[in-house]
């Protein structure tokens, strides 16, 4: 069924390179709006939970504006709106930057700051997941506010919302099809594109969903290696904690040890 994916096409290649060449761009943008995301949406979240009014209001609405308006919107706004609404020459520079890039850039900032909304109000959750006393016994030992978040709050938070961000993880990836919209030939784009040259629908795009599934359960263990790497002790999964195992498990017939029975 895949064997037309080992095929010549017309520009000398293999379809399959093509697949590859669309899976590098997906990576390559999934991995580095990865880091973006995570790194506004750690500024932001942080900024959601502080007491000072203003940049509690401010982180808000960058989570409700980004976090409300479709992806596919955004991605249309960052691509053509953009460099028309700014100065010209600065907008004519935009449009100028060659392909691929003139489309991998957009889509890079548009999926780092719509997932940056996300990731925000994950770790807002986690740092409100937090009990009051670590911040009054922070205030207690003389740390200050930013010294509290630094050492104390953000990495407890962080550990607790790591099972939460794998569905963030994953997302990323997967919304990196968004970007054929506006011409980057990520592996969607790849998949239409073989699939209009060899009218094998069915096998270009089972190819891609084969790889996107792979990159899944990829992700998925990764984030799983790390949640057990990183779990906070005494946040077992209740079966742990409540289910003895068989060392645990005395016979009927025995006393627990330095127990005698009274006569």
């Amino acid at each position: 069924m895949f064997g037309v994916l080992f095929e010549q096409a017309a520009d000398g290649q293999r379809y399959i390179e093509w697949l590859l060449s669309g899976l590098g761009w997906t990576l390559a943008l999934a991995f580095l709006g990865w880091w973006i995301a995570f790194a506004v949406g750690l500024v932001v979240g942080i900024g959601r939970t502080v007491q000072n009014r203003i940049i509690a209001a401010l982180a808000r609405l960058y989570v409700e504006i980004f976090r409300n308006i479709p992806v596919l919107v955004q991605m249309f706004l960052w691509y053509f709106v953009l460099p028309d609404i700014l100065p010209t020459a600065l907008g004519n520079a935009i449009k100028q930057i060659p392909p691929p890039w003139g489309s991998f850039f957009p889509a890079l900032v548009c999926l780092g700051l719509y997932t940056a909304a996300r990731i925000a109000e994950q770790v807002r959750a986690g740092i409100e997941a937090l009990p009051k006393g670590q911040t009054e016994a922070a205030q207690a030992l003389g740390l200050t506010g930013y010294q509290t978040y630094r050492f104390i709050i953000v990495p407890q938070a962080l550990r607790l919302i790591v099972p939460s961000l794998t569905s963030e993880v994953m997302g990323i990836y997967k919304n990196t099809s968004v970007a054929l919209t506006i011409g980057l030939m990520e592996l969607t784009a790849q998949a239409r594109q073989i699939s209009e040259a060899t009218f094998q629908t069915f096998t270009a795009f089972g190819a891609a969903t084969l790889i996107y599934l792979a990159l899944a359960l990829l992700a998925y263990q990764m984030m799983v290696a790390i949640d057990k790497a990183v779990r906070i002790p005494g946040t077992t999964p209740a079966k742990d904690a409540i289910e003895p195992g068989p060392e645990d498990v005395q016979p009927v017939d025995s006393l627990p040890e330095g127990m005698e029975v009274a006569k």
